[in-house]
């Protein structure tokens, strides 16, 4: 890790040109929305898997600890997603790299536009929930709950060194005959280079329609109250959170179950968009290559589990008629 020490004081020490903070920016806003994506994915799935761990994520999110986080999530997602559509623009249009520095400051500035108006509908829904049911930090909640997470990743993170360990000593593949092989660049490589790129753009609206909807126009405060879910046309009664998720992921349009492709598709892009990302934050920081390769098997494994868990969560509650639909088509 001393590489990521050295980058952070490199950093400070520089103060270099918009360039470099841009770079920086852009790092950790990911990395802030992919530790979200996380908890995110496993907490939604609960409300169709373990409806009670999700009304019980939901009162954590609602408290102050969380609400701070979701301002800081919003400011990463809209930050990285303007930039990496730059980035974008300027990797398929090289001529126009004279005008990155511009470019770069025009990101800045349309990210505060959309911010100031973005946070000040935000702050005016934590004043109304707060002044109605008052301040809860719920923070042994908060520890006990969220402990298992941790405990996951970094069970998950012992597994992949494992794995990469035991890797290491298979005769003919190993550690020991790989650094006899000319290294070069692999043909996922290329690949995931140019995923990364046209996934971002398609990401693009995706993300930003799901934080808009989610939290700016009904925010979490909302989910469990009695209205009507964006893009839905029934009234959530019982004004509980998975009845809210639920109306939602059941709204049809056109004999499709529109809500559940779409958070399907966001999902899957979103993962290995997110987890390639930490795939070349992982090559930057962790030089062991024993250890990197360790953190790239469980970078792997978390964003299948996340994939595969977030859509059985989705596709978990299909209405029937949906699947009768689904099998007469079949037919």
């Amino acid at each position: 890790m001393t590489s990521l020490a050295l980058t952070i004081t490199e950093t400070l020490r520089y103060r270099g040109k918009i360039g470099q903070w841009s770079w920086v920016l852009h790092r950790i806003s990911g990395l802030g929305t992919l530790f979200f994506l996380f908890l995110h994915v496993i907490d939604t799935s609960w409300a169709s898997l373990a409806p009670d761990l999700y009304k019980q994520a939901i009162s954590e999110y609602q408290s102050p600890l969380f609400t701070f986080g979701e301002f800081v999530l919003v400011a990463c997602v809209v930050y990285h997603s303007l930039n990496g559509f730059r980035i974008v623009m300027f990797d398929f249009r090289p001529k126009m790299w004279k005008y990155q520095e511009q470019a770069a400051r025009n990101v800045l500035i349309a990210t505060i536009v959309i911010l100031v108006p973005t946070f000040f509908i935000m702050f005016a829904e934590v004043l109304r929930h707060y002044g109605a049911v008052g301040i809860d930090f719920k923070l042994g909640e908060i520890i006990s709950s969220n402990a298992q997470f941790v405990v996951a990743i970094v069970v998950v993170l012992a597994l992949g060194i494992v794995v990469s360990t035991i890797y290491s000593f298979i005769p003919g593949i190993g550690d020991a005959d790989a650094s006899k092989k000319k290294p070069k660049g692999s043909r996922l490589d290329r690949i995931m280079w140019s995923y990364m790129r046209i996934s971002g753009v398609i990401m693009l609206p995706l993300v930003l329609g799901h934080l808009a909807m989610m939290h700016v126009i009904q925010g979490v405060f909302r989910i469990t109250e009695p209205i009507v879910p964006v893009g839905a046309t029934v009234i959530n009664a019982t004004g509980t959170a998975v009845n809210f998720v639920a109306i939602r992921w059941n709204t049809m349009f056109a004999g499709v179950a529109i809500w559940r492709v779409y958070d399907i598709l966001m999902l899957v892009l979103v993962a290995l968009h997110g987890f390639y990302g930490l795939h070349y934050a992982v090559n930057d920081y962790v030089l062991n290559k024993r250890i990197n390769r360790g953190f790239q098997i469980a970078a792997f494994m978390t964003a299948l589990g996340l994939i595969i868990i977030g859509g059985m969560g989705i596709i978990s509650t299909i209405p029937v008629d949906t699947a009768a639909m689904i099998q007469q088509t079949i037919k």
